[in-house]
């Protein structure tokens, strides 16, 4: 029997990962890091420390260890791709701007588009504290007025970790924030999997973070503390005496596993139980751990996913690499594992080596506080995919106060092939401890074997887009790096990953191929001839179906089409009610407008609607089809007629507007005939714009989701460096000041124009770049009331007066503004007559503020 002929409700497949680690900013990177024993700790220099702002008598000091797991690029975020003004992503707490691009990287990689979903997806995540506000906003919030306060809190409270993610990445779910300390990502997951159970929502995300600022610095050793006198984490060993703190962020994507079996997911694993408790009091102090809780949490879980210790052929442990702590966590889980009676005896085989493996990710990267359970769990989960274990590092000879001897458990210490037992899955669990007795398990189970390559259409279409075109031309630079890499992807899995399964930008590259080779080389080298790009214009564009009076080609292009698309020969046969091959094949007017009439109702469908049908005859027939103003048969009994007779048919335009887009539903004398055509036509409209449902479009075939490259981040740095900007902003005042009593008249609104302007380059980011334009709505620049009201603050502190910041309602332009200021202040008469461009009205206006 298959392992997943029977499959338990509160099973719950992993079908999305994302992480960002020490010594690896990717999935694969951490991968290749565990099987190749990499230990991610960097060793600093003086010079380096003093830079960062240590004092040299801490350098000096024997007891400050020069070492630390680091996270590139902290700094760095991509505010653009989320609608985030420079403004509030240099004050945004860096743990929540790494979680939400990793939160729409796992979504990537699970081949899901929120827009697009038709489901909710929850959001469970937790962070670290938050070090940022502590250290390099202090001043700012010391100072801040009740806006600032408020905007600071918005941007660094954990509370609102998760819920910014549902708002940028539009999700309906549920969305919480989970903070247990070190079990935080554990206790996450096991929340998203109960609210999948019980039908909260029907995907989750679930996740953590830490990040601590500033980053490239060491540590005092102090004997006795969870910190190690070298920065290196010896889980297990003799020489253990600590860990290190890293930092790192990972999220995951969780599915009800029967759901995403049916909706072709690729599945990184399988959970089949989770469990959390606490410690209580019955132990020596607030942050010690004890057996009984971290056994009692182990059983539950493994109670819950009805898998007994003799099934699981390895544990990843907490495994913080204390004295203390690891005879504790090996205690707690020799007397869980030996209540099995199955085992019989606690090592077997002539060098003693015990039947279940055990490591921790800390010898690798670290111990990364709230996301350390995550770390944990994508490291166990790519363990089970691959069949491989990975060695725990810095591990010679045990820890004496650890008795092996007395359980089924030895340290994996290389890499070895993991087989499946005896007709049974590979099970694995997952370990994570919080300080104050939070504890977390969860048991996870290999993945079912993938189906068998989805198969390709004759041409299949793949579709690529981005907000730049930079950040596209990486894209397809990413991508053809991919498909060259795995060369076993199925083209068909492929597309239908790309184009439901991400969300449409403004610039984009679509491609019509037969094997992905052919795409790796055409988006490669930028093939102008084979890709189709285009840039979509803010109003959807208008498309016009061109229909022929004959099939030109003795209708071998919907022959081609039918035999290539089943959806096509089955609206072909719904239409007439004969055999559509016999219908196509004739070169009559009816063959014309059944066959296009056909490829028309296909393309609407697919999402592509007509604004209009253009041409003779039979276009006027399919028109008026379309629109229900005839049925099919009274359209074919129409064709024996006299046209100039058609009452009641309306008249179809001879060309198409100038600017439409033109889907001809036969191909003229010198295109490609069938599927690849028509997959260029919807690759042209596409390009130019147009929303396509992907998943009408492979409706009825059996496609199945891959991991592909994520969205290719244009980061910048968003920082606040400690020393505040108070004296910069009074010497802004001053002159400002010095400008206007210097200045006459209009030459005054002129001042505060360029004032105004420039504070908005800034929250936007663009100051050095350019200004904004004086008459545009600032609504439509991705503003919101909060940012307004505090640059009308700044104004007011410059100017020594209170500004109404409501005016930016009624004036919601810069130009408006300030000539409406001006008047109020005294500073003019009266303003110049303004010229409302359309997009100004008080109505307007307030809708977007309220947005």
């Amino acid at each position: 029997m298959d392992q997943y002929d029977e499959i338990r409700e509160s099973d719950i497949a992993i079908v999305g990962m994302a992480c960002r680690l020490p010594g690896a900013p990717s999935v694969e990177a951490f991968w290749r890091n565990l099987r190749e024993g990499v230990e991610s700790t960097t060793f600093l220099s003086d010079e380096e420390l003093l830079a960062a702002g240590v004092d040299q008598r801490l350098l000096d000091d024997p007891s400050y260890v020069k070492a630390a797991q680091l996270l590139p690029d902290a700094d760095q975020f991509d505010a653009g791709l989320f609608r985030i003004t420079s403004d509030e992503a240099e004050i945004l707490d860096p743990q929540h701007r790494q979680f939400l691009e990793c939160s729409l990287e796992a979504l990537e990689d699970a081949g899901y588009d929120p827009g697009a979903y038709d489901g909710s997806i929850g959001v469970y995540g937790g962070a670290g504290m938050n070090t940022y506000l502590l250290h390099n906003l202090h001043d700012r919030y010391r100072e801040a007025s009740a806006l600032d306060d408020y905007r600071l809190m918005l941007a660094n409270d954990k509370d609102f970790l998760t819920t910014r993610v549902s708002y940028k990445l539009d999700l309906r779910g549920p969305s919480l924030s989970v903070n247990t300390a070190c079990s935080t990502s554990l206790v996450a997951v096991h929340t998203a999997c109960l609210s999948l159970i019980s039908g909260d929502c029907d995907v989750a995300l679930a996740g953590a973070v830490h990040i601590k600022v500033p980053q490239r610095q060491g540590y005092r050793y102090q004997e006795g503390m969870i910190l190690s006198p070298d920065g290196h984490c010896r889980a297990f060993d003799a020489k253990a005496q600590g860990t290190i703190v890293g930092d790192g962020v990972g999220v995951v994507v969780l599915k009800p596993l029967r759901n995403a079996l049916t909706d072709g997911d690729f599945i990184h694993a399988v959970i089949k139980g989770t469990a959390i408790n606490n410690d209580g009091a019955a132990k020596a102090g607030y942050t010690a751990p004890t057996v009984e809780g971290q056994a009692a949490v182990i059983r539950d879980a493994q109670q819950i996913a009805d898998c007994p210790p003799h099934t699981i052929g390895y544990v990843e442990a907490h495994g913080t690499g204390t004295p203390l702590g690891d005879p504790i966590e090996v205690a707690a889980l020799n007397s869980v594992f030996t209540e099995d009676a199955q085992y019989t005896g606690g090592t077997e085989g002539a060098e003693g080596t015990g039947r279940c493996a055990i490591g921790s990710v800390k010898t690798n990267i670290g111990h990364l506080d709230a996301a350390a359970g995550m770390a944990g769990l994508i490291k166990t989960s790519l363990m089970l995919r691959h069949a491989e274990l990975v060695p725990s590092l810095n591990f010679e000879s045990p820890n004496p106060e650890i008795d092996f001897a007395a359980g089924p458990f030895h340290v994996a210490t290389e890499l070895t092939d993991w087989p499946a037992p005896d007709g049974a899955p590979r099970r694995a669990g997952v370990s994570s401890f919080g300080i104050g007795g939070t504890n977390a398990h969860i048991v996870l189970e290999a993945p079912p074997a993938r189906p068998a390559p989805s198969r390709p259409r004759p041409a299949e279409l793949l579709v690529l887009s981005a907000r730049s075109p930079q950040a596209l031309k990486r894209a397809m630079a990413d991508l053809a790096r991919h498909l060259r890499k795995h060369p076993d992807l199925s083209s068909a899995d492929v597309a239908k990953t790309l184009g439901a399964g991400r969300r449409a930008h403004r610039h984009r590259c679509a491609v019509v191929c037969s094997d992905l080779r052919e795409a790796a080389l055409a988006l490669a080298l930028a093939d102008r001839e084979q890709l189709i790009t285009g840039e979509a214009a803010d109003d959807r564009p208008d498309v016009v179906y061109a229909v022929a009076d004959r099939l030109g080609d003795g209708g071998a292009h919907a022959l081609a089409l039918l035999r290539a698309l089943p959806v096509y020969r089955a609206e072909l046969r719904a239409l007439t009610g004969v055999d559509p091959e016999a219908l196509v094949g004739s070169d009559d007017t009816r063959a014309a407008l059944v066959a296009q009439l056909a490829a028309a109702r296909l393309f609407t469908t697919w999402g592509v609607r007509p604004a209009a049908v253009t041409g003779g005859p039979v276009a006027r027939l399919v028109g008026a089809c379309l629109s229900g103003a005839l049925t099919v048969p009274e359209a074919l009994n129409l064709l024996d007629t006299d046209p100039a007779n058609w009452t009641g048919v309306p008249q179809t335009p001879a060309d198409a507007p100038a600017d439409a887009l033109l889907l001809r539903l036969q191909p003229d004398g010198t295109a490609p005939i069938g599927l690849h055509r028509t997959a260029h036509d919807l690759a042209t409209v596409w390009a130019a714009g147009v929303d396509v449902d992907w998943e009408a479009f492979y409706g009825g075939e059996q496609r199945c989701r891959v991991p592909l490259p994520h969205y290719p981040f244009e980061h910048k740095r968003h920082w606040v460096e400690p020393d505040h900007r108070t004296a910069q902003r009074t010497q802004e005042s001053d002159t400002l000041t010095e400008q206007l009593g210097a200045a006459v008249g209009y030459e005054r609104v002129g001042i505060l124009t360029e004032f105004v302007q420039h504070e908005i380059a800034r929250v936007l980011g663009t100051e050095a770049e350019r200004l904004p334009e004086v008459d545009r709505n600032l609504f439509d620049m991705g503003l919101d009331s909060l940012i307004l009201i505090d640059i009308t603050a700044r104004l007011g502190d410059a100017l020594g007066e209170r500004v109404e910041a409501s005016a930016f309602i009624e004036y919601p332009t810069i130009g408006s503004f300030t000539e409406h200021l001006a008047v109020v202040l005294g500073l003019v008469e009266k303003a110049a007559p303004q010229q409302d461009d359309g997009r100004t009205s008080r109505r307007a206006a307030m809708r977007r503020a309220r947005s």
